[in-house]
């Protein structure tokens, strides 16, 4: 990748918080909550930043827009650094964020549009053509009149995105945009979403949805513990766990630690995972291809009451749970 080619580049990025502990002798502790990231993310790119929670995904993502300061290492979006130029990076960028933070509730979805196009710096005859335009794109055309706070969670995460475009962005922050959002209005903002990336904008996604991350993302890093572990194409990450089969095991009671010992320590079997499901739970076992390692998974089982039991090729997910497992795993040898 040239550096033409280049939207955003992160080079051992750190940030550490200092914080206090005890009461009656009250110490101060520094906490890394980044450690050394770095990658980059082509003009256009939809890159998907993944990882369970306090793994370090949105302090970074803070770091790329100017929220935060990098305690150690350097980016840059655009060309501009993120620390010696912040004006430069944050006239080139929108930062969409989960929940409902961010929006007046007491003003409708115009006047919102039209005081934070004031902040960008939007001209009063730019925002005549580009507020409609916006309304229009995520579907709130007709229903700008009404007040947010009579908006349902889909509708307010539509205008949070409408939010910041206004600007007309090269680069878009998208953390967990579909968090808490029904199905129907989840896939109208994926469609949305995919829309921006072949529009050309340079999209930044960080979702704990792992389809939604395969559907979308052209490219992925997988962060745990502040540090990168895994970074490639959707498919190239599935190929990590490729070499395996899944079977899911429903099971009507509950399984003892001593039985799910035994069935980690059968020869074929390389992970085992336990995942409630309304009534019963979930037997995740990750076995090498063979024709006796099934036949030996539920002879392991004899006597357990099981429900629905299949075999499928390893998801996106399955890869996911498996770097993080690995990252984990190495994270408890001791130096």
């Amino acid at each position: 990748m040239t550096m033409s080619d280049i939207a955003i580049e992160a080079v051992g990025l750190r940030r550490t918080y200092e914080t206090r502990t005890g009461w009656l002798r009250p110490r101060r502790l520094a906490i890394e909550a980044v450690r050394g990231v770095s990658f980059q993310v082509g003009r256009g790119e939809l890159f998907g930043l993944l990882g369970p929670n306090g793994a370090g995904k949105t302090t970074t993502i803070k770091m790329l827009n100017t929220l935060l300061l990098p305690t150690a290492g350097r980016a840059s979006v655009l060309g501009h650094d993120v620390a010696r130029d912040p004006m430069g990076v944050r006239r080139r960028i929108g930062y969409v964020f989960g929940g409902d933070k961010g929006l007046y509730e007491r003003l409708s979805a115009l006047d919102n549009l039209r005081y934070f196009a004031e902040l960008y710096g939007v001209g009063p005859r730019e925002q005549r053509t580009r507020i409609p335009e916006m309304l229009e794109a995520v579907g709130l055309r007709g229903r700008e009149n009404e007040r947010v706070e009579g908006y349902s969670r889909g509708m307010r995460q539509k205008l949070h995105i409408a939010r910041g475009l206004l600007h007309r962005p090269e680069v878009l922050f998208l953390d967990e945009p579909t968090i808490g959002v029904d199905p129907v209005a989840a896939r109208e903002l994926r469609a949305m979403v995919a829309g921006l990336a072949a529009d050309g904008i340079t999209v930044i996604l960080t979702t704990h949805y792992m389809a939604e991350a395969d559907e979308l993302c052209d490219r992925i890093a997988v962060i745990s513990d502040g540090v990168i572990e895994a970074e490639g194409t959707p498919a190239q990450l599935k190929d990590r766990v490729r070499k395996l089969d899944v079977m899911e095991i429903e099971v009507r009671e509950t399984v003892g630690g001593d039985r799910l010992d035994a069935l980690r320590a059968l020869p074929g079997v390389e992970r085992l995972s336990v995942e409630t499901a309304g009534m019963a739970d979930v037997l995740r076992v990750h076995v090498r291809p063979s024709d006796e390692v099934p036949g030996a998974v539920l002879a392991a089982l004899a006597g357990v009451r099981t429900g629905r039991i299949a075999t499928r090729e390893p998801t996106l997910e399955d890869a996911y749970v498996a770097i993080i497992g690995r990252a984990g795993e190495a994270a408890q040898v001791p130096a």
